[in-house]
């Protein structure tokens, strides 16, 4: 026999062991090499989304790249670890620690070869579907399916240099590691948990408060929390895992009217111990599920804006001349030319905005430009684009602030109203309150920067008290054409506005917005970055169950002698049922019910950010991975009986 059959009939002895990791490499593999197809499509370069999907696709790639090398490496050294009794009786039957390296090489290489080939494989027979997928996703024409070279070469290069370093990270893993030690391993009694109060404590303290700091996070706390709150989680978790899980255990088994009740003395008294040898997993398997859910959620939630992209941008096309532009109206009679060349009737509003100079408090700076607007412009704007209901008319020095978009609504919970002081005219302006549309879409008109509570566009002042501004230090002037279906403008005014925006500090004399080209743009991000995140979390997530049936099929052997030793002493049929499900969803729900959780808490910060709910979204992500989980969970509760039993028959 051959060094090379010898590395085969290894890796074939246990294809059971490997099955999972080397599918869990192939799928990754597919994703890759799914994502290199998008990037490298001509039929997707020439359009105006390819900027989207390259950066899209290329984050993708490189987040699966990094996240395949740690899995990798882990998956390797747990079956390294597993295989030390077995390394240790080649070593003591003559094999140089040079073969050993070569082997384990060979052997890596080989399930690595293998999972290239069929992750490839897999990703051209189902790389058709993906386009089509995709191209629904992106809101474009069906993609022709193309073999472009370059996603061949970077998939298989990318791939096989990971394995290669794989390869020698786990030979430096073997490194001084003496002969007894590794004929000893699995044979060594296993010592009682031991848990430590203080750190048990620790991890529930931990917990509660990243709990409670997300819960309670706002708009402008957000992200000075959102760092150590992450870190606290990730720590509580750990915790969880290696102390205080084993403490509850400790604590059940004093409870003896619980303990001694029919098969909860071998569940529970194995649960300490599989809680110590599979806290490291438990702990990588909640994490990953939990940027999962969180990467997915997050995505979908945010194509809730979609919703609202009417309210942010209510007219079709916005175009603001600033003071001194000459080209004014030759720029407003061109886009109104264009408008009916694509069969659009627009209502026009025309109105005047002033930049007035007002003081602010010493903490701010000393004086800042205010764009304002009288209130029967802003009457007029808002019913142009369809509402009826308004605020009543303004009296005397009060003023409304301008939102520039429905986002920015979030921030109205925390700012403060201001009261503003003109340099000239000896008046003051009182904030009293927030319009209830958006008269002017966001980046439009000069922004109130001064303010870190949102990027509020402005104030809405009384007609007598905007004619009273006799001296603005300039006065810009809005133009919108309002049509009902804002989609058909995609593509107008692209000499102006070449991506659909021009904003006020582009240093442009004019600043603009055409809502259809940016709608497309916006859906086509929020599809994009939703479409990657669904590929990349699924990764995650089958990464995650590999970790749980690998780590379960490598104590498979001790199962089976510990099963039947029991079943010697009468363990029926329906009592092994009781046990193994027991255990197995110990090992299954905990960790996905645990990174549920802290999903919840996660989404319930990210609230924060939304003025609409995002409840559901949430919700729904939630219950896909879970009904998923709960798929995987019988299937393998299905095989791993069917293997037990074997030896009990």
């Amino acid at each position: 026999m051959s060094f090379l059959q010898f590395v085969y009939r290894n890796v074939a002895r246990s294809k059971r062991t490997y099955a999972a990791y080397f599918l869990s490499s192939a799928f990754s593999v597919m994703i890759f090499f799914i994502c290199a197809l998008f990037l490298f499509s001509p039929y997707i370069r020439g359009q105006l989304i390819y900027p989207i999907v390259m950066q899209t696709m290329i984050t993708a790639e490189c987040i699966m790249y990094l996240f395949s090398f740690f899995f990798v490496l882990y998956s390797v050294g747990s079956f390294l670890t597993s295989r030390k009794r077995e390394i240790g009786i080649l070593l003591m039957h003559g094999m140089t620690k040079g073969q050993l390296n070569r082997m384990v090489l060979m052997e890596n290489m080989l399930i690595g070869l293998g999972a290239i080939l069929t992750g490839m494989a897999a990703g051209l027979i189902t790389g058709k579907l993906f386009l089509m997928i995709g191209s629904r996703a992106f809101g474009m024409a069906p993609i022709p399916f193309y073999l472009p070279w370059q996603a061949l070469a970077l998939t298989a290069g990318t791939f096989v240099l990971l394995f290669l370093l794989i390869s020698v990270c786990t030979s430096v893993m073997l490194r001084n590691r003496t002969l007894i030690e590794l004929f000893q391993s699995g044979q060594r009694p296993k010592t009682p948990p031991r848990t430590s109060g203080i750190q048990s404590l620790l991890a529930a303290v931990l917990l509660l408060a990243s709990y409670s700091l997300a819960a309670t996070t706002t708009v402008n706390t957000i992200y000075i929390r959102m760092l150590p709150v992450v870190i606290m989680t990730i720590a509580g978790t750990y915790f969880l895992y290696t102390q205080l899980g084993v403490w509850v255990v400790r604590l059940l088994q004093k409870r003896r009217l619980f303990f001694w009740k029919k098969t909860n003395i071998v569940t529970v008294s194995n649960l300490a111990y599989r809680l110590k040898d599979n806290a490291n997993m438990l702990f990588m398997v909640t994490i990953i599920s939990t940027v999962s859910f969180c990467a997915v959620g997050v995505f979908a939630s945010i194509n809730t804006l979609s919703g609202q992209f009417r309210e942010d941008y209510p007219a079709a096309v916005s175009y603001l001349s600033k003071g001194g532009n000459s080209l004014e109206a030759q720029h407003v009679q061109q886009l109104e030319d264009e408008l009916r060349a694509k069969g659009l009737r627009p209502a026009i509003v025309s109105f005047p905005v002033k930049n007035i100079q007002v003081g602010l408090p010493a903490s701010e700076g000393d004086s800042a430009l205010l764009p304002v607007i009288s209130y029967s412009s802003y009457k007029q704007a808002v019913e142009a684009a369809g509402d009826s209901d308004l605020e009543k008319p303004l009296e005397g020095i009060d003023a409304l602030v301008m939102i520039s978009s429905e986002r920015d609504r979030t921030y109205t919970r925390i700012r403060e109203m201001e009261v503003y002081t003109l340099a000239e005219e000896r008046l003051q302006i009182r904030e009293i309150g927030y319009t209830s549309r958006v008269p002017v879409p966001e980046h439009v008109l000069r922004e109130m920067k001064w303010k870190r509570e949102g990027d509020f566009s402005g104030l809405v002042v009384s007609d007598r008290l905007f004619d009273r501004l006799t001296s603005p230090v300039s006065v810009d002037r809005y133009t919108g054409f309002y049509v009902d279906d804002f989609e058909r403008t995609l593509g107008l005014g692209e000499r102006l506005a070449p991506r659909g925006e021009v904003r006020y500090d582009a240093g442009q004399p004019y600043a603009m917005t055409v809502s259809g080209t940016l709608y497309v743009t916006q859906m086509t991000s929020y599809r994009a970055m939703l479409f990657a995140a669904l590929l990349v979390g699924t990764v995650f997530f089958i990464a995650a169950g590999s970790f749980l049936y690998f780590r379960l099929y490598a104590d498979l052997d001790y199962d089976r002698r510990q099963y039947d030793t029991i079943a010697k002493m009468g363990l029926t049929d329906r009592e092994l049922n009781r046990i193994v499900t027991g255990q197995l969803a110990m090992l299954f729900f905990v960790p996905i019910l645990l990174a549920a959780l802290h999903s919840i808490f996660a989404f319930m910060a990210l609230q924060s950010f939304y003025y609409l709910s995002i409840a559901w979204e949430m919700g729904a992500v939630l219950a896909c991975f879970v009904t998923a989980q709960v798929a995987y969970f019988f299937f393998i509760r299905y095989n791993y009986l069917r293997n037990v039993r074997k030896t009990l028959i």
